[in-house]
Formats: C-alpha cells, structure tokens, sequence
C-alpha cells in the first residue's frame, strides 16, 4: 500500500501532490491494478489534512481511469501508466543511480543534478530521441 507524505514548501496544492505520487508509484510498479488505496481516513490521521483534499485526489484519480471507488469497500487501482516492465525499471533506476553519484563526485549539488537531468530529458524528447 501507498503512504504518502507531503512537502508543505512546494507550492504544489495537497490534493495534486497525492494524485502526483499515486502516478508515480504506478508508473514505478509499487501500485499495481486491484491494489487498495488508503482510506481518505486513514491519510487525514497520517497527514493531518482535509478528508476534502483526499477525496478530490482520489475523484481526480477516478476521472483519468486509474482507480476506482467502491462503495463500503474502498478505492482501488484499475490500471497502471507507464510501458516499461519492473525489471526495465531496476536496471534503469541502477544505471541512473550510478550516474548520479558520479555527478555528486564531480561536485554537482542536488539542484545542479536535477537541472542537468531536466535539460536532458527535454533535450531527449525534442529530438525524438527512443
């Protein structure tokens, strides 16, 4: 199951950034369809927000098609984003790994590497390259 946490600096509204980590961890294979979401309770007690904010997250969620409400049951995950399988994502989160603490060898800060890996990721997708 998910547990989100917040990052109350980020400018980013509650409900978008629990709608950003369900993506994310679909996209990353930790979600999966069938699995459960925490109940708008459950995330209220552990984050301390609104039961308002969840339910907007998780009817936001519902409008894309990635989760579903059950009603007395819960909310659960319909389908998953993303093409690559959860091995393609190991051996590319272990390459990646690698060269990030070769950027932090070379003195880049977590901003510096972060800008870098934006640029080439845009970079990437301008020039259409797979």
């Amino acid at each position: 199951m998910i547990e989100f946490h917040l990052d109350r600096r980020s400018g980013v509204s509650t409900y978008l950034q629990l709608v950003h980590q369900v993506k994310q961890a679909l996209r990353l294979g930790t979600l999966r369809p069938g699995d459960k979401l925490p109940t708008a309770r459950e995330v209220v007690g552990d984050l301390a927000i609104n039961p308002n904010t969840v339910l907007k997250a998780y009817r936001e969620l519902e409008r894309e098609g990635l989760v579903e409400g059950k009603p007395g049951l819960g909310t659960f995950v319909q389908r998953s984003v993303g093409g690559a399988t959860l091995a393609d994502h190991t051996v590319l989160r272990r390459s990646l790994a690698q060269w990030v603490r070769q950027a932090r060898g070379a003195g880049l800060d977590q901003e510096d590497i972060e800008a870098l890996f934006d640029v080439a990721v845009t970079d990437s997708f301008r020039e259409g390259i797979a």
